[in-house]
């Protein structure tokens, strides 16, 4: 952890982000490694708290492998400030189109956990089965990327997709992304982070399940409303712990 401090001191002078959501940032990409949410690829972000039509974003690296060094600032077109020479995630139109059409998204997560793509391939709903994903009550739409644009590599690499992704989120936690991944929202970086654990965790127990004798009895949506009002006042016990978790390694 001494090292990790020591590298995110050297915070860039052209982000405009304080110094903990920096800090936060580093650490939340280093615990969705961790969790194994996240490998090569996969990404958070978080909404500037200096300037909020702006977000920052590590560079084009491993989550696992980011520091403070590493974040850079984006516009409200999700490009790069002016200067910047490092390159950018592709798909950093996913984060971009959902802060400018959702005010109360503070931080975003992209991931390709594996337990959670089937339920954007078929017809299987993904639905709070306990209540640590009560935040699933909102429902985790698809997208479809086809019916926006035929000719595609299910990547989202520009602001039309972005725009259209956003509008399968609505008002929801989660979107599911056919054949490609999920994304995941969040009032702070902890809850985005907690979000994303827990949509892949309720993914593993629903496709469990699924193998025994049903049917299923999924939280209402007054249960889910509940289990998240509760998950949200506890947030620092999840998050503290798995800083301390990194922190040992």
């Amino acid at each position: 952890m001494a090292q990790t401090k020591k590298r995110s001191a050297r915070l860039s002078a052209a982000v405009s982000a304080t110094r903990d959501l920096v800090e936060d940032l580093v650490a939340g990409s280093h615990i969705l490694a961790g969790l194994e949410l996240v490998d090569a690829f996969g990404h958070l972000s978080a909404r500037s708290d200096v300037n909020p039509r702006h977000f920052i974003i590590s560079r084009s690296l491993a989550p696992a492998l980011v520091t403070a060094a590493d974040i850079m600032e984006l516009g409200p077109d999700s490009e790069p400030l002016p200067g910047e020479k490092r390159k950018s995630f592709l798909e950093r139109y996913i984060h971009g189109e959902i802060y400018r059409t959702r005010p109360d998204v503070k931080a975003i997560v992209h991931s390709h956990a594996p337990s959670v793509i089937p339920f954007g391939v078929t017809k299987a709903r993904l639905r709070p089965i306990y209540h640590m994903a009560g935040f699933l009550w909102s429902g985790a739409p698809i997208f479809d990327i086809r019916k926006v644009r035929a000719a595609n590599d299910l990547l989202i690499r520009d602001r039309p997709l972005g725009e259209a992704l956003a509008g399968s989120l609505g008002n929801c936690t989660c979107v599911l992304m056919r054949g490609h991944g999920f994304t995941v929202v969040g009032g702070s970086i902890a809850e985005a982070v907690f979000r994303a654990y827990y949509t892949e965790m309720n993914a593993r127990l629903q496709l469990q399940s699924e193998q025994l004798q049903g049917p299923i009895e999924f939280l209402s949506e007054a249960e889910g409303r509940g289990a998240t009002k509760v998950n949200q006042a506890t947030m620092a016990r999840p998050w503290e712990l798995w800083k301390k978790q990194l922190a040992g390694k």
